[in-house]
């Protein structure tokens, strides 16, 4: 039985989506090939597998499958194909639509063995199992993906560390309205065993990995959980750092545990800001104010752990002041240099199943759905809003390799039609080089 499992984009990591699944499909005697299409260029191989899974775990990956799906199609008319993931079920009448039979949403790795299984054995029916299952997952096996090094790397100043990845848990117990998590797993989430971790951990730290990301979607979900992770891979693998992923209301709940996380290794917690406007953040259900965000800052600060916020830059209720006051609250916060330019362009992603869709005053600014963009398009009420999230855009796309500070002075200026303000001294000078992954897209 042969099983190919093919990735697109992972945000530069090695893929867990592909390395899971994998190590489950093997344990029940599957020959599986994988493929990560970000590293690796396409394998006509993987055609003549019997199984062909895709892996979508975000909006980008999504959309760069598309064309891979349909051409695995032409290739291999007999294979079953199957797309699983977040943005699986998000888009599922699409997917089904250029040849996807078979579409399974969070927890997938059981329903991968017993489709896989029923395959083999010639079934032509297959219904995933009931609601959100309980794994017990085990150790992904990464021998097939290629080397860790050729992955993103965390940069911090002239040094430069292989960086890994792994889950401690999936799901999420929030439900923010614009959050694709919300669909799949409806404010429920699952823990990954602490042996499993420490397990993946010690995979990667044999292939060289000094630094680790945890992905889980908010790492202070099951905060007990969390810091029986971090205690113990401490302990496991001293000197090796990690990152991770804590809204703003936990860094504010959980204050006392953030000394903690310093002294475990963590280099970085990346929090879900997206906005300092409390209209907009009330609209997405966000869970904290603009204060909060504020407080979550210095507490962060003064626990000695950077805090690496992500926006939502442009939304329907943006302006263009309302843009100029987030630029110079991030400049007010001493953030320049821990926010990553990308996020000074993202714009608001209205996708199939999005909660979005509930709010009466965006029903009326959204176009029908975009199968090519997979998105319900929205134009802004002030075209300056779209011609400014247009520019900007550009203007950080064509300038990747530029500094943190060089690059959002640039943003300031254009934001301000070319007559912003100088930063003062002790804004251009004596800054510390903050550590980043070095490929920190977010969508």
């Amino acid at each position: 039985m042969r099983v190919a499992l093919i990735a697109t984009y992972e945000l530069g990591r090695q893929p867990f989506g592909l390395a899971s699944p994998a190590a489950w499909l093997r344990r029940a005697g599957m020959d599986v090939t994988c493929l990560d299409l970000s590293r690796q260029p396409f394998d006509a191989r993987v055609a003549g597998a019997d199984l062909v899974a895709f892996h979508l775990p975000m909006h980008t990956a999504t959309r760069l499958a598309v064309p891979v799906i349909r051409r695995v199609a032409r290739l291999n008319p007999a294979a079953r194909l199957c797309a699983y993931g977040l943005y699986a079920p998000l888009n599922a009448e699409l997917l089904r639509s250029i040849g996807v039979e078979h579409v399974l949403g969070g927890e997938f790795e059981a329903d991968l063995v017993r489709l896989a299984t029923g395959v083999a054995d010639g079934a032509t029916d297959f219904v995933p199992l009931p609601g959100l299952p309980r794994l017990d997952l085990i150790p992904p096996w990464r021998a097939g993906l290629p080397p860790l090094g050729g992955y993103a790397t965390l940069q911090h100043g002239a040094a430069r560390k292989v960086a890994g990845y792994t889950e401690a848990s999936r799901g999420c117990k929030h439900v923010c309205r614009h959050c694709p998590i919300v669909p799949v797993y409806g404010g429920r989430f699952r823990v990954v065993g602490t042996d499993t971790v420490f397990a993946d951990v010690a995979a990667q730290v044999e292939q060289g990995a000094g630094h680790i990301t945890f992905g889980d979607p908010d790492f202070f979900n099951g905060v007990g959980h969390a810091m029986r992770v971090v205690e113990g891979v401490a302990r496991r693998f001293p000197g090796l750092t990690y990152d991770v992923t804590i809204k703003v209301e936990h860094l504010i709940a959980h204050a006392d545990l953030l000394p903690r996380l310093r002294e475990t290794g963590c280099l970085f917690v990346t929090s879900a800001v997206e906005s300092f406007d409390d209209v907009v953040l009330r609209r997405l259900e966000k869970g904290h104010t603009r204060e909060d965000t504020i407080r979550a800052v210095a507490l962060c600060r003064a626990a000695g752990v950077l805090l690496a916020p992500t926006f939502v830059a442009f939304t329907p209720w943006m302006t263009v002041d309302g843009y100029r006051r987030m630029l110079a609250e991030i400049e007010r916060l001493d953030l320049v240099e821990q926010v990553a330019p990308i996020q000074l362009t993202l714009r608001l992603l209205v996708t199939a199943g999005s909660r979005l869709r509930e709010l009466e005053d965006l029903k009326a600014r959204l176009g029908p759905f975009d199968p090519q963009r997979l998105v319900y398009p929205w134009r802004h009420p002030d075209p300056r809003v779209d011609r400014l999230a247009e520019d900007v855009r550009a203007l950080v796309g064509r300038r990747l390799t530029a500094g943190r500070r060089e690059l959002f002075d640039a943003v300031r200026t254009l934001a301000h039609d070319g007559h912003a303000p100088a930063p003062s001294e002790s804004d251009a000078a004596g800054r510390t080089e903050v550590p980043y992954l070095n490929e920190p897209w977010y969508c």
